[in-house]
């Protein structure tokens, strides 16, 4: 496939920006080709109405039609083959075995919400015919155009055809995508990808739009544009909260859905220290390092008690540290950001360097760090609980029990939480459980919170400031639950409403009808 450069407006191509920019390879520090020319203001104006046209006929669209859509996706970009992989690992560092089991995710997520609109009873159909009042019905609706932002860090999974497009279009929204400047041509090539399967399954021209862009500007035109309903974005807090205040001082507020970063604390209770202190400190500097560290899940914060085993625990992790090789990080804006906030811990209070890694020589290293602090002044220090976007973690040496509940009252939202312990230890800390159901989206029993399951169960949010909407979750297919509203039809003929409302059920689909779940 030859890049252009260029944005995607609808099913046409257009170029009539004057800032040009490139992407950069952050192994080398080299340039990239072609050039990339920025989205202007009318562009992106051009981009939100041919969406609310084509909303206008898309969320018309049955369940079937909408998952064909999806799965013509997946299709086009499983097509593109080797070169999308090379090229993506060249903007962003990742090794190419990393990225094809994002592509493979990837395309996961977009077949699993194929299925999930196919099957129908997502829409949560309501009936109530009771001779007491009127007859009402109500089921979720598409909101109407959505604005997207590409993540940096999952240049597939959370970027032009990512969770919050998989969800968008499997709801009925038609969508602009923002395409992150840091790997534009990987995002040309499967924004390409999306287009041509829009034109191959026949939905209308507008569906899917894509802009290019480096300033700030593009992504506020996106978000004050009146056409749009709803925005979702996955990056740092300081952007993300500059959308949600942006999106809120519109003359129609609109809901963003920013999923804006977390240290995701673990908690390693006496039991599995006792018993699993090796296999828990390999365990750790493992997921500490999975993709450099740049995993929105890193485990930044890890608190236990003082005891003997703790000790041989942080020795052994502190051993780890120091054979850990640093990776190449996504760009030199994020690398010098990581080497700043390391910097900015280690003038803190209390804290101390306990061990780091070796420096891999590549343009962005990410260089592995194990740090300690004591709770009592982790607990005078609300900065020490900031996240350090990379291959680091803060260890926090508590006295008792008591320390540890108060290390979790006194946690921000987060995207998850992890204990590390026995039954006895679940049983013996069952206030820090309590504590901890509060404070995030996803508490996580021995296990890792690196490695995020596509699934109908799984969340990933949390309350502020890990996303700006803690009842939400861009990960799974509850996500399709961002992008509608619940619309209610009273008193309407049978013959106008939607199939899924009608008595007889054409759908097939599990509804509740007075009262009874139905199929």
């Amino acid at each position: 496939m030859e890049l252009t450069g260029e944005n995607f407006i609808g099913n046409t191509r257009s170029a009539d920006g004057s800032v040009i920019f490139q992407a950069v390879n952050p192994a080398t520090g080299e340039d990239l080709q072609p050039s990339y020319v920025e989205a202007t203001g009318d562009e992106v104006d051009q981009a939100f109405r041919k969406a609310e046209e084509a909303f206008k006929v898309y969320r018309q669209k049955s369940g079937t039609r909408r998952a064909e859509l999806l799965e013509a996706i997946a299709d086009e970009i499983e097509a593109l083959g080797d070169q999308l992989i090379r090229r993506c690992s060249r903007e962003t560092g990742l090794t190419e075995g990393h990225l094809n089991g994002e592509r493979g995710r990837t395309v996961g997520q977009l077949r699993l919400f194929g299925k999930v609109i196919r099957e129908g009873s997502w829409v949560d159909a309501r009936i109530d015919t009771s001779k007491e009042g009127p007859d009402i019905r109500s089921m979720k609706m598409a909101l109407g155009p959505v604005g997207i932002f590409g993540a940096s860090n999952f240049p597939l999974a959370f970027s032009v055809a990512g969770g919050d497009t998989a969800s968008a279009l499997a709801a009925g929204c038609t969508i602009v995508v923002k395409a992150h400047p840091a790997h534009p041509g990987t995002c040309e090539m499967v924004g390409g990808a999306i287009r041509k399967a829009v034109e191959e399954t026949g939905m209308p021209d507008g569906t899917f739009s894509m802009v290019q862009g480096t300033s700030h500007e593009v992504g506020q035109a996106m978000v004050e544009h009146p056409l749009a309903k709803a925005i979702g974005f996955t990056g740092s807090f300081k952007g993300g909260k500059a959308l949600y205040d942006a999106a809120t001082r519109r003359p129609e507020p609109i809901p963003v859905y920013a999923e804006m970063g977390s240290t995701n604390p673990m908690f390693l209770l006496p039991g599995a220290l006792k018993e699993q202190g090796e296999e828990l400190a390999e365990g750790l500097v493992n997921s500490v390092n999975l993709g450099v560290g740049q995993f929105c899940t890193n485990p930044g914060l890890v608190a236990y008690q003082d005891s003997d085993e703790a000790r041989a625990f942080q020795q052994k992790v502190s051993e780890h540290f120091k054979k850990a090789s640093a990776g190449t990080m996504l760009t030199a804006g994020i690398q010098s950001a990581y080497k700043q906030g390391l910097e900015k811990l280690l003038q803190q209070e209390g804290v101390r360097l306990v061990a780091d890694g070796k420096d891999n020589g590549s343009a962005t290293p990410g260089v592995p760090h194990l740090l300690n602090v004591s709770s009592k002044d982790f607990l005078a220090n609300r900065f020490l609980e900031e996240e350090v976007f990379g291959p680091s973690t803060l260890t926090i040496t508590a006295g008792g029990k008591q320390d540890l509940v108060a290390i979790a009252e006194n946690l921000q939202g987060h995207l998850t939480a992890t204990l590390y312990g026995t039954e006895q230890d679940l049983e013996e800390y069952s206030e820090l459980v309590r504590v901890l159901q509060r404070k995030v989206g996803r508490l996580i029993f021995n296990g890792f919170p690196t490695g995020v399951q596509v699934n109908h169960a799984m969340v990933h949010g949390g309350p502020f400031p890990a996303t700006t909407d803690a009842r939400a979750t861009s990960v799974g297919t509850l996500a399709i639950e961002r992008f509608v509203r619940p619309v209610c039809f009273q008193g309407f003929p049978e013959e106008q409403l939607p199939d899924e409302l009608k008595a007889d059920n054409p759908l097939g689909i599990g509804r509740l009808v007075n009262w009874e779940r139905t199929k």
